[in-house]
């Protein structure tokens, strides 16, 4: 079981000794990875429309302010010597399938291959219209297509692909990757179109758990959702048992309601009860999970994340 840990892009602590201070500090109490997430234009956020938290709105403050995601991972990288970068998620459609696929394998080389790619199509239209070239309706099969498009990039010496959005032949790309086939993927997102992607090119399936569509916010429903990946998995030909799933907790160790299906919501409660879940869900096949210390204060957050190697990972 890994633990990893979300290193702010954005907000208050979204400032270069901040972000450079939070990452050395999570490397040296153990955390196996740091994720970074992605939205490069956000609309007026003051308007509830996050998909994530019961209320719609975002659980970090000024969520606007931030740096871009792959930009601010290769300077990560130059930060840190041995944590593993994780993109939590990138919206694939955002970039052009080949320059991402020069960037993401340019972060790989430049880390000494410590890079996990977390994709997702994206949810925010105003976003993706104005960064897309391909329409907001089709984000889901541009998706399917650029991730198909880097595997042929990254694997292949004289990479050949024609699809409906990416056309590349008599090209050289190189280097490839320092992680052989390629850097792992893990698929974001947790309906139906999510988790087929996920069964059929992932090395991971990574959801939230607080996504109103879709709840995986208690142990029965987490455990249902694992068993239909692995059954989408088997269905895809692929072996479902070396499928991961990695968990990413927005929030843990506070008091709340039961959840509507009556069970206890993840995480939630003491920390007794956080370290019984990890157990559970490690019981359940989860292969990794991260959490979130991100706030308007750095002290704070460095403070929690210390209290959180004490208290937990000392525990594990």
């Amino acid at each position: 079981m890994q633990i990893g840990f979300n290193l702010p892009v954005s907000g208050p602590m979204a400032a270069p000794k901040t972000m450079a201070e939070v990452a050395k500090l999570g490397e040296s109490l153990g955390f196996d990875y740091l994720t970074m997430t992605d939205h490069i234009a956000l609309p007026d956020t003051s308007t509830p429309g996050y998909p994530y938290s019961e209320t719609g709105e975002f659980y970090s403050p000024d969520p606007g302010h931030r740096v871009e995601q792959l930009t601010a991972t290769a300077w990560v990288a130059a930060k840190t010597d041995r944590i593993r970068l994780v993109l939590a998620v990138m919206v694939v459609p955002y970039r052009p399938a080949v320059l991402t696929s020069k960037m993401l394998t340019t972060i790989d080389v430049l880390s000494e291959g410590r890079l996990t790619i977390g994709i997702g199509a994206g949810w925010l239209k105003p976003e993706l219209e104005a960064l897309s070239h391909t329409p907001f309706a089709e984000r889901g099969a541009v998706t399917d297509e650029y991730i198909d498009a880097f595997r042929a990039i990254w694997t292949q010496d004289r990479p050949v692909f024609h699809g409906k959005y990416t056309h590349i032949e008599g090209l050289l790309v190189d280097p490839k990757p320092v992680q052989r086939p390629h850097p792992p993927i893990w698929v974001g997102g947790e309906s139906g179109p999510s988790m087929r992607r996920a069964a059929r090119v992932a090395d991971a399936w990574y959801p939230i758990g607080t996504n109103a569509q879709h709840m995986l916010d208690t142990r029965p429903r987490l455990e249902a959702g694992i068993a239909r990946l692995r059954k989408l998995t088997a269905d895809a030909g692929r072996d479902p048992n070396a499928m991961g799933v990695v968990y990413r907790i927005k929030r843990h160790g506070f008091a709340a309601p039961p959840a509507s299906d009556g069970n206890r919501r993840l995480f939630t409660g003491s920390i007794e009860a956080v370290i019984d879940d990890i157990h559970a869900l490690k019981a359940m096949g989860v292969t990794a999970m991260d959490f979130d210390f991100e706030g308007r204060d750095a002290v704070v957050a460095m403070a929690e994340m210390r209290k959180f190697r004490d208290e937990v990972l000392a525990k594990l």
